[in-house]
């Protein structure tokens, strides 16, 4: 259990100790991961960033989802998800998220993505509840010739976990409940992070670097 994102990014931070001043690039997911990914940035003095995914929601359910895409247009569909959905239907979702990616990117982060090639990148997000969000990211991580990609979340499912690791170099979950519901039961203080806050932490991690 852990008290709040921040209590969760320390404590991931250290579970990443090997990496600390190994000149590393820390890319948080907004906007629940960039708390736990700045704390994990500081602690490792690595370079921060946001990179903005975005979940693809059920056109009935926008809490669940049937994949994910990334800025680069990655995508991740989960089949049996989006097996009832026609391809105009998905097609219109893509498109909508691909707007709302453009608008964060504007509104949460300065200029473009830093230079990814040749780089260990260590990939943020506040848990993982079906990966595909984390999958996108770890997708367009590959596009741009990453040189290592590790995953590093405070909490899993052991199955998402993984089939995460299948395709990352390195998967570092804290915890893993065996009856996982949601990424928010891990968490005693829990709350929607809106664009603000978001963005006051990646400009306090901008000013410090």
């Amino acid at each position: 259990m852990f008290k709040d994102r921040k209590d969760a990014g320390e404590k991931l931070a250290h579970a990443l100790e090997k990496y600390k001043g190994k000149d590393v690039l820390v890319l948080a997911i907004p906007r629940g991961g960039v708390e736990v990914g700045y704390r994990v940035a500081k602690h490792l003095d690595a370079n921060f960033s946001l990179l903005v995914t975005r979940k693809l929601p059920l056109p009935d359910n926008p809490e669940a989802g049937f994949g994910a895409i990334t800025e680069d247009g990655s995508k991740v569909i989960l089949e049996r998800a989006a097996g009832r959905l026609t391809d105009r239907v998905i097609d219109e979702i893509v498109e909508k998220q691909e707007e709302e990616i453009d608008r964060r990117i504007k509104r949460l982060r300065e200029g473009p993505l830093p230079e990814i090639e040749g780089e260990t990148v260590v990939l943020v997000d506040d848990g993982m509840a079906m990966g595909s969000t984390m999958r996108a990211s770890i997708k367009l991580c590959k596009n741009k010739n990453a040189e290592r990609i590790v995953v590093a979340v405070p909490v899993s499912s052991e199955e998402v976990a993984r089939k995460v690791g299948e395709i990352a170099d390195e998967v570092v979950v804290l915890e893993k409940p065996e009856f996982f519901r949601a990424v928010a039961q891990v968490y005693e203080q829990w709350h929607d992070v809106s664009s603000e806050e978001a963005l006051q932490i990646a400009e306090k991690r901008e000013k410090e670097q």
